[in-house]
């Protein structure tokens, strides 16, 4: 603030200052040792605010079980704390000579609408200082107050053209070299109100230190410029998506959050207003603001929940493209079986698993029996689909816990974990018996059948190898073994010694 307002401000006789009883209620608020009865007899010298104290403590924002009768029932519904603070507000209210009625008027209808604003949005904040927040949104424009009385008629004027409450900032600022809210915390200052009150003023325009109460204050008169803006529409929608802007800013309230604070303003108001003597803005104008900003939060919700409901199915499809992706680099793109990367991975865990907790593990080498002649008499398509089909039908005899992998060529491994040595053997031999009676694929119309050699070998309670490569040594050894004997069929391995 510059130094010639400031003198100004101080030689000023007809500067705003707190009546009587207000000064007292402030010298009581910094008391410690203050109890209620003191409070009732400085309030019970006035009337009319013994009147209002007894107004507000049967208003909605107070509800009592009970109707409260007299001024000390109402104190003691309000409680200390409250009662100072609010009877501080409804004193402070009458400051000032009224020599600029339309815009002290303008000033005050403001103030009282932020008052409840404020309060109302510490609810939300989650603050429990109800009575100090809606004390410092009353008395944040009391600046303006203060520049009437120094500058008089010209800073009235100024007041009554500004279209809202950011023009008139600027008018101020180009003006005078700083803001109402400057010259408010100044006032608080002289007033000894109390540091939060007086830090509140001074940043309601712009916060510096952004605490949650300060916020409160600077938001509250947002949303007070809604009420302000009266029946102009373009002027109430904008100061309403302002508002609900620097409440989501400044305090994180959502969209939704903030329709219900202006639905919870416009049932209070009309209470507030009277106790404080000021009428406020027709409603009529912001109640079809809420309806319609209401329609429009349902059409945003349910755009919310279709880009939601679109962003799940793609991720879904994201996430099963991946996971093919994934299985079809362990799979074997001819046959769909494992591939011999994903089997060696496989067979060491199940080896491991299988030698620690003492279970047996099966698995079985299986060599289609004289492939070479399929490929070199019917051609390698044949061949192909000789092997799809058997590695399909290879897959179709065995347990979904059970691994099929083609180790290369038209060899395939079969791991069977859980299996000992004798029902491996019956579940390879009964494979072969399937296999052998159907058709693996059709040539010139006839059907060609094929048959296999396996060598199987088990870590079981008999035979315990020490490597996953000795015991697929042992049945690629028991394989050759079931090839050197005829062919189609299975021969076991065992442990080289």
């Amino acid at each position: 603030m510059r130094p010639e307002l400031e003198s100004q401000l101080s030689n000023c006789r007809n500067l705003p200052s707190p009546p009587g009883v207000a000064l007292r209620i402030i010298e009581l608020a910094q008391d410690p040792e203050v109890v209620m009865a003191t409070a009732a007899d400085a309030i019970g010298l006035d009337a009319a605010l013994s009147a209002r104290m007894l107004r507000i403590a049967n208003s909605p924002l107070y509800a009592s079980r009970r109707r409260v009768e007299n001024l000390s029932q109402a104190l003691t519904v309000l409680g200390l704390n409250a009662t100072l603070t609010l009877a501080l507000g409804f004193s402070l209210t009458r400051c000032g000579t009224g020599t600029h009625p339309v815009a002290q008027e303008r000033v005050w209808r403001r103030s009282v609408i932020a008052a409840l604003a404020c309060r109302l949005l510490g609810q939300h904040a989650g603050l429990r200082k109800a009575e100090e927040l809606m004390l410092a949104g009353l008395l944040q424009d009391i600046g303006v107050l203060a520049l009437l009385e120094v500058l008089g008629d010209d800073y009235a004027q100024l007041v009554e053209r500004a279209d809202d409450n950011a023009a008139l900032l600027a008018a101020e600022r180009d003006l005078l070299g700083c803001d109402h809210a400057a010259v408010g915390g100044w006032l608080a200052r002289q007033w000894n109100l109390p540091a939060l009150l007086r830090e509140a003023i001074m940043e309601s325009e712009t916060p510096v230190s952004d605490t949650t109460f300060n916020a409160c204050v600077a938001v509250s008169g947002h949303v007070a410029d809604i009420w302000i803006a009266g029946t102009d529409e373009a002027r109430t929608e904008e100061a309403h998506r302002h508002a609900a802007l620097q409440a989501a800013t400044r305090l994180g309230l959502d969209y939704a959050a903030f329709l219900a604070l202006i639905e919870d303003m416009l049932a209070a108001l009309p209470e507030v207003c009277t106790m404080f003597d000021v009428p406020p803005a027709p409603p009529a104008r912001i109640q079809a603001l809420l309806d319609q900003a209401r329609e429009l939060l349902v059409v945003r919700n349910l755009r919310e929940i279709q880009e939601a409901a679109r962003a799940r199915k793609e991720a879904d499809e994201h996430e099963d493209r991946a996971r093919r992706l994934a299985e079809e680099v362990r799979r074997d793109p001819l046959t769909g079986a494992y591939n011999r990367s994903q089997l060696e991975e496989v067979l060491e865990k199940e080896f491991d698993a299988a030698t620690r907790h003492g279970w047996p593990l099966s698995i079985a080498f299986i060599d289609l029996d004289d492939f070479k002649q399929v490929n070199d008499r019917w051609g390698h398509l044949v061949g192909d689909e000789v092997l799809r089909n058997f590695a399909k039908s290879l897959m179709r005899h065995v347990r979904s816990s059970d691994i099929v992998a083609r180790y290369g060529g038209e060899e395939f491994l079969v791991v069977l974990p859980g299996i000992n040595e004798e029902a491996a053997a019956h579940v390879v031999r009964r494979i072969l018996s399937e296999v052998a009676g159907a058709a693996m694929a059709h040539v010139n119309g006839q059907p060609l059948h094929i048959t296999f050699s396996a060598g199987l070998a088990t870590q079981g309670a008999l035979e315990q190898f020490r490597h996953v490569d000795d015991l697929l040594r042992a049945a690629d050894e028991a394989l050759y073994g079931a090839k050197r004997e005829g062919r189609n069929r299975v021969s076991v391995g065992v442990v080289s010694p």
